[in-house]
């Protein structure tokens, strides 16, 4: 049925409305939502200490970014200045800073501690080394976030050659792999947003859209539901675009009976979602259906697959054994999956530990992962489902619920 030009699907939630009828129904949904406590960076702090311990640490540093904000409560972003943190395996948090940002960094930190500064025409990393000291700290291995840049570490292990430099993964992310309910909670209220905007998304559609306009109108459906930066991160394609993972240099604007791939999600307390849907704006043919269901069935392996003490190269490997069965693969090759089944989710979009074959992490309970196990068929569409699950006592649970059909894809006539 055609009004005004543009088809109306509204059986299946796919066209028929615009940006500002479906922006006006959205509302703020993070009224209720609870900040993680000053009580819990503690807790980190304290399980941090303990893997330290375990794996014969003196201490770590933590660098400015997600991991700074997980053990800390500090807000800060890595630069071409060193900011961090000390966690020493016994004993209090130490700050590393330059002297003229103090006054700034201490109206962010939930969990304080003293500030070891710098001025600008002396070496920071001798006040990290001199900071340790101050300790008791001289020798040992240091442990350096892995996501501080070189320059740091570099400069770290010449002021301080007597410590041995190692990785803070077993630290941070033994720490992180694992949420707590709080964590949880974020994460699945991250998620209902962004599921909101993708329902909305849809029913703004027409033939001609551009995929600019449809990130615009995402950016600012995130923004209405609660998420004040907007879409943290959002891929739009139509047609045969969709056969690339993450987009193209000139998408083309919406057809007739396009495959439509929206990777879209946002930031809730500095928690990620990250949720694809891939449908057919029209009517699907036999081709697109077939794919799209095999999609289906892959993701729904790779959810099965995931059971509490086996790796997560088994989810990985659940999907790559199906695959061939329906003609697709094998491994990465085309048509089929060229990238992992899924990655694991918090503070970070893509984190520790990952879905593919070479991670051998046991499953455990806290666990978040992506699971989009995509199909690509070159020069012609490509099919992302992606939902996200933790693992629980009782298995895997998913936090949102998997599409439902390509004719169907949001469960509006189940």
């Amino acid at each position: 049925m055609f009004s005004n030009g543009r088809i109306i699907m509204n059986k299946n939630g796919i066209g028929g409305s615009t940006a500002e009828i479906e922006l006006a129904k959205l509302v703020n949904m993070t009224a209720d939502v609870t900040p993680v406590t000053s009580e819990e960076f503690a807790l980190r702090i304290n399980k941090a200490q303990q893997l330290m311990q375990a794996n014969d640490i003196v201490a770590t540093y933590i660098n400015a970014g997600t991991n700074l904000y997980y053990f800390t409560g500090t807000r800060w972003y890595a630069s071409e200045r060193m900011v961090g943190a000390i966690i020493p395996a016994q004993g209090e948090i130490q700050y590393i800073a330059p002297h003229f940002e103090i006054s700034t960094l201490e109206q962010y930190m939930t969990i304080s501690g003293n500030v070891n500064a710098w001025h600008e025409h002396v070496c920071p990393f001798q006040t990290l080394v001199d900071a340790l000291a101050g300790i008791g700290i001289t020798d040992g291995n240091l442990a350096i976030d892995e996501s501080t840049q070189f320059f740091i570490a570099n400069g770290i292990k010449n002021a301080g050659p007597l410590f041995n430099l190692v990785d803070a993964k077993p630290v941070t992310a033994g720490c992180r792999m694992q949420k707590t309910d709080s964590e949880i909670a974020l994460l699945q209220r991250a998620k209902d947003m962004t599921m909101v905007v993708h329902k909305a998304v849809a029913r703004i559609l027409h033939v001609g859209i551009s995929t600019q306009a449809v990130e615009a109108f995402i950016h600012e459906a995130h923004q209405r539901v609660g998420a004040p930066a907007g879409s943290y991160f959002c891929i739009v394609l139509f047609g045969k675009d969709s056969a690339y993972p993450h987009g193209v240099a000139q998408p083309k604007s919406l057809d007739l009976n396009d495959v439509v791939l929206i990777d879209t999600g946002c930031q809730l307390q500095g928690y990620n979602s990250d949720i694809t849907r891939t449908y057919v704006f029209g009517t699907a043919n036999e081709r697109q259906t077939q794919i799209w269901n095999y999609e289906k069935q892959a993701q729904r392996l790779a959810f099965e697959a995931a059971q509490l003490g086996q790796p997560c190269a088994n989810i990985d490997k659940a999907v790559r054994d199906y695959l061939p069965s329906v003609n697709l693969g094998p491994d990465y090759n085309l048509p089929g999956l060229p990238h992992r089944t899924g990655h694991g989710i918090g503070l970070d979009i893509h984190e520790w530990p990952y879905l593919l074959l070479s991670d051998k992490t046991p499953l455990a309970t806290g666990m978040c992962f992506s699971n989009e196990p995509m199909i690509c068929v070159p020069g012609e569409f490509g099919i992302r489902l992606e939902d996200h699950f933790y693992m629980t006592e009782q298995g895997p649970k998913w936090f949102t619920e998997p599409s439902h059909s390509i004719d169907d894809p949001f469960g509006y006539n189940v």
